[in-house]
């Protein structure tokens, strides 16, 4: 079947209905299609979304396979698949709106998603791409001990659940913010071992995906020196392999959830800047 929006639902080629929400611009000059974290689902853009539908930026946001209200919770959908989401995504968008630029943004685990893409043999049909705090925590960034740990986890025991308690990880100063992720019944507070080796694979795919891009749009990376989830040494790689191919912002009092911080106004004025640069499509 052919992918579709129906209702508050986009309906994959498969037939899976992933919940979708959105946030418009009531003339959009520009529109974000957003992909959320790992454990987190389309809910993560309700804090920058108004803002950017304040400065006529749409921002639709679906929950990803196998998290939010998906289907098959907590159980990792493979990278192909979620990167065919985003393009089927991006082309009903596009189709919609033909005269209005199109833009991919990704957060962390969906930053992997979308900068792997533009290594992908069919690519988003996207005008600009925004990664924010994208997760290219490769294997070959890993200490050895850890690559080993990952390994004997998802082919010993798959269905083990994980998760990051103790670890004095923080993600973000919103503190508030946080707490709420945490009563929150639909952000995953434990993650299967088979979907954290998944995620590596696609931090793998993500981390390597500048060195296969034959071209790739206007590219804006985003991230804070004081993220606690990926290691700098990984972010400064990519930013490196990109080259001139992107426009980077460091913000040095940013952490992990660079657009719900407590300072994330500083990141979504330069997302705003980006954006209105941007030509329309011809």
């Amino acid at each position: 079947m052919p992918p579709a929006i129906a209702s508050d639902d986009f309906v994959t080629r498969d037939g899976l209905h992933l919940p979708l929400r959105h946030w418009d611009a009531k003339n959009p000059k520009a529109i974000i299609v957003a992909l959320h974290g790992m454990s987190d689902y389309s809910n993560a853009f309700s804090i920058p979304a108004p803002m950017l539908a304040d400065h006529g930026i749409s921002v639709l946001a679906y929950d990803q396979r196998s998290f939010g209200r998906a289907p098959n919770p907590g159980v990792w959908p493979g990278s192909h698949a979620m990167r065919g989401d985003l393009d089927d995504f991006v082309d009903i968008v596009r189709a919609e709106h033909p005269h209005i630029p199109v833009i991919a943004l990704g957060e962390s685990m969906g930053g992997a998603v979308v900068l792997s893409a533009l290594a992908a043999s069919r690519k988003p049909h996207v005008d600009g791409v925004i990664l924010v705090a994208p997760a290219v925590w490769s294997r070959s960034d890993m200490p050895l001990l850890y690559r080993a740990a990952l390994w004997v986890a998802a082919h010993v025991a798959p269905s083990l659940s994980v998760s990051g308690k103790g670890l004095k990880i923080w993600p973000s100063d919103n503190i508030e913010m946080l707490r709420a992720n945490y009563r929150d019944p639909l952000f995953q507070k434990q993650t299967r071992s088979d979907a954290v080796w998944g995620l590596v694979n696609l931090m793998d795919e993500a981390r390597h995906a500048p060195e296969q891009m034959t071209t790739a749009p206007p590219i804006l990376l985003v991230y804070g020196a004081k993220d606690q989830i990926i290691p700098a040494a990984a972010t400064k790689a990519v930013i490196a392999a990109l080259g001139a191919r992107a426009e980077v912002h460091e913000y040095p009092n940013g952490y992990h959830m660079l657009l719900r911080d407590l300072g994330r106004e500083a990141p979504l004025k330069d997302i705003v800047a980006w954006v209105a640069r941007l030509e329309a499509p011809k």
